[in-house]
Formats: C-alpha cells, sequence, structure tokens
C-alpha cells in the first residue's frame, strides 16, 4: 500500500548526504576559478591592449546577442533572491550545526556569485553599456522578488532549479559559441566557464529529484507535474528598466534571445524531454492512481508543446534597451 511521506522528513533522509553532495558537484573555493583569471589585471602592461581588445569586440557584437549577454548578467546579479528563496525552503535549517542543506544552498550561492562578477566586471570595461540602467534594472529585480510557483515545496524547487540550471547553461553556452565565431576569444572562454558550472549545478538538482523518486514517487510525479502545467518561469521574469512596471521589460528580453536563437521555445520542450528521460518518468513504478494520471500527462506534454510552440512567431523588431549606449 502506498504511504504519503512528510516532505520534511524525506529531506532529513537525503540531508544525511549531503556532505556528498557537496563534494561530487561544487569544487573546493582554493580550486575552482574566480572572476580575476579571465578579466585583464589593470597593473599589466598589456592592459590597455586587452581593454581595446574587448571593446573592438563588443562595439561589433550584434544588438541582440549584446542585449542577451546583459540580461544574462543582470538575472546572475540577482542571486541574493534566489537564496534567500531557497533558505525558506520546508526541511532547510539554518541552524543545524551539522552539514546539511542549509551548507549546500550557502555552497552553491557562493558559486553562482563568481558568475555575476565576471560578466559585470566584463560589461563594464567594454564601454558599450549604460553601467547605470544595467544596476538599476539588477536592484528592481532583487526589490520586485518573484514567485516562481513553487510555494516552499522541496520537490517543485528541486523541479525548478534542475530546469532553469539546464536552461542558464544553454544561454550562457550560446553566447559563448556565437562570440567565438566572430573572435572573441576572451568572452567566450567567461561563458564557457560559467556554463560548465551551470552544468554541474544542474546534475546536482537532477540527481536530487532522483533520490526523491526513489523514496517518494508519487509526490515527486505529482509535483514534477504541477510545475509543468503552470510552467517554469525564468528567474527574470519580473525584470524591468528605469520608467517601467515590474515585469514590462520580460518579453522584449526573451524576444531578443529568441531572434539570436540564444534561448528559444524548442529549448524549453528539449529541457523538458530530456528530464523526462532522464528521471525515467515513464518506467517509474508503484504510483497513486492519481500520480499515473500525472505520468501520461507529463509524457505527453512535449509533443501538445511543440504544436503550440510551431504556430508561434518571435517579433522581428527590436526593442530599444536602456542599457546599450546609443
Amino acid at each position: 500500500m502506498y504511504q504519503k511521506l512528510v516532505r520534511k522528513e524525506v529531506m532529513g533522509i537525503l540531508e544525511k548526504e549531503v556532505g556528498s553532495f557537496l563534494d561530487k558537484f561544487l569544487t573546493p573555493i582554493e580550486k575552482i576559478w574566480q572572476p580575476s583569471d579571465y578579466l585583464p589585471d589593470p597593473s599589466s602592461s598589456d592592459f590597455k591592449y586587452d581593454l581595446e581588445e574587448i571593446q573592438t569586440y563588443a562595439r561589433e557584437m550584434p544588438y541582440d546577442l549584446f542585449v542577451t549577454l546583459i540580461g544574462d548578467c543582470i538575472t546572475e546579479e540577482a542571486l541574493p533572491s534566489y537564496e534567500s528563496w531557497l533558505m525558506g525552503v520546508d526541511g532547510i535549517d539554518q541552524e543545524k550545526n551539522e552539514v546539511g542543506w542549509a551548507n549546500w544552498i550557502r555552497a552553491w550561492t557562493g558559486e553562482e556569485n563568481r558568475h555575476g562578477d565576471l560578466l559585470s566586471k566584463y560589461l563594464y570595461l567594454c564601454g558599450r553599456v549604460n553601467m547605470r540602467e544595467l544596476e538599476v534594472t539588477t536592484q528592481y529585480l532583487i526589490n520586485d522578488g518573484f514567485d516562481l510557483g513553487t510555494s516552499m515545496d522541496p520537490y517543485r524547487n528541486f523541479v525548478y532549479t534542475s530546469f532553469q540550471e539546464t536552461a542558464t547553461n544553454i544561454s550562457h553556452r550560446r553566447v559563448g559559441t556565437l562570440a567565438k565565431q566572430s573572435g572573441n576569444g576572451k568572452l567566450a572562454k567567461m561563458c564557457g566557464v560559467i556554463a560548465a558550472d551551470e552544468a554541474r549545478h544542474a546534475k546536482a538538482y537532477k540527481h536530487f529529484v532522483a533520490k526523491i523518486l526513489e523514496i517518494d514517487p508519487s509526490e515527486m510525479i505529482l509535483a514534477f507535474e504541477d510545475m509543468m502545467r503552470k510552467k517554469i518561469v525564468m528567474p527574470a521574469h519580473m525584470m524591468r528598466q528605469s520608467g517601467q512596471k515590474a515585469g514590462e521589460l520580460w518579453g522584449h528580453f526573451s524576444d531578443a534571445a529568441q531572434r539570436c536563437m540564444v534561448y528559444t521555445g524548442n529549448d524549453y520542450i528539449n529541457i523538458l524531454s530530456d528530464l523526462l528521460d532522464e528521471w525515467k518518468i515513464e518506467h517509474v513504478k508503484g504510483l497513486t492512481e492519481k500520480a499515473e494520471k500525472a505520468q501520461e500527462y507529463l509524457m505527453k506534454l512535449p509533443g501538445r508543446l511543440q504544436k503550440i510552440t510551431d504556430r508561434i512567431s518571435t517579433p522581428d523588431l527590436q526593442f530599444e534597451f536602456k542599457w546599450v549606449k546609443s
């Protein structure tokens, strides 16, 4: 007979393995890269040449691609919101003395924090960005908060982070690839190392979901179904620039990312399909009747989304972002 488990109970079971999660999916601080490893050294005799190279390539970047890079940076810079949200998830206790979930959140945050540091310094040096407008958007994004549709449920949050870390990996990797094609090796390396971090983090959160599927399969699948019915919203969905209301800028940013093929509707579908395969959703057994229906819904969803995506067109007209200097 199926026995419904309490979320905190399951999180407690997994918490015993957090030490191994830290070792397996994160990199020791002394060994991991830091932003200064990829930025020009102001004390170097080559600094002037390096700066000129960065600024030349920045001026040559296509508008939509450049805007997507800035938006990716802003998304990374809103990290305080993501950490504070995850610290409130059921089953995460900041006051525990032994190694636990709070240690994971802090260590994950430490790694993620480097991404915004690197990109924001690059954008400052490139000379093409209105840094004040970028900073205003970042502060608004933190100030406005967000609603991911997860509540404080760890199952839903782990589905979300599995999806979102994969999406950011794709976005950073594609920007890097396009930069490399134009000869911008420095930016390509920056985006590449960030993307590699995101891939490791995605692997971790997908592992957490896989472990929960072993312990509490019906509730995990129901949580997955609920998240996909709501649709996964990006963490920057409340993005705005000066003079706008919360969320007004997101659609324009999303269109830019679609036009330059950095992140598209098809990527959303592909991530979903990969998660279904990764977690072997089709083959999960011992489910309640309700969870079986959720399982069936999830397996049919990529096909349904594809039909919708094929009918959607992206606006050709570029939006004028205040982030970019004229």
